[in-house]
């Protein structure tokens, strides 16, 4: 998670991959911890991140207490400052980086290669390593040195999935479309999901409504 506002997209990724049986490795950069607080009142504190992370993804996208109970055991948190950590290194294991949501600085920091934090780094070691990495760019309106940046992560193979949810799945909640880009960050990182409606082709009888 970098320090882009859209919180709720990283705690719907989140959910789903652990209902996917995923194992995660976790890094909440310094803004984006920031953010957290802003958006949901919730201070992501090193020492405590278990029951921080569980009371987040408790809540829905509205911020109000959910029914989802989440399993954390699969789950490791690394901190963003340790550039010590397993997935600094390429041989540490690991099926590809999701970054969840994108500012435009982190964009900009994987694009160039600084490896400023452990963020920057993972994601730098998932392009050279040749695994996908998926970035959720969430800004508006984008500069061209923005867009510039964002070419340069598509011509090193990355897949860029703009925070744009789509409105031809039915939605009628803002988790709704909350879940609609968390799903198609999931189809990027090609992760099996049922977050929203499939379409199907046929406009006015369009939806897969098995999922």
């Amino acid at each position: 998670m970098s320090g882009a506002s859209g919180t709720p997209y990283a705690a719907a990724v989140l959910r789903a991959l652990l209902d996917a049986g995923e194992s995660v490795d976790l890094v909440v950069s310094r803004a984006s911890r920031l953010t957290l607080l802003d958006e949901t009142g919730i201070a992501f504190r090193d020492a405590h991140w278990q029951d921080d992370l569980r009371e987040w993804l408790a809540r829905g996208a509205d911020g109000k207490p959910g029914t989802f109970a989440p399993d954390i055991d699969a789950v490791r948190h690394w901190s963003a400052g340790d550039l010590a950590a397993g997935p600094s290194s390429g041989s540490y294991p690991a099926k590809g980086m999701l970054i969840v949501p994108a500012s435009t600085a982190c964009v900009a920091g994987v694009a160039l290669g600084l490896s400023k934090d452990l963020l920057q780094r993972a994601a730098s070691v998932t392009l050279k390593e040749g695994r996908k990495l998926v970035v959720s760019v969430r800004e508006t309106p984008l500069n061209g040195q923005t867009l510039r940046h964002l070419v340069t992560l598509d011509d090193l193979g990355a897949a860029v999935v703009p925070a744009s949810p789509g409105f031809y799945a039915g939605a009628t909640h803002i988790q709704d479309l909350v879940d609609f880009v968390a799903g198609r960050v999931l189809d990027a990182a090609g992760v099996e999901h049922d977050l929203y409606r499939r379409w199907k082709g046929d406009l006015g009888a369009g939806f897969d409504t098995t999922n």
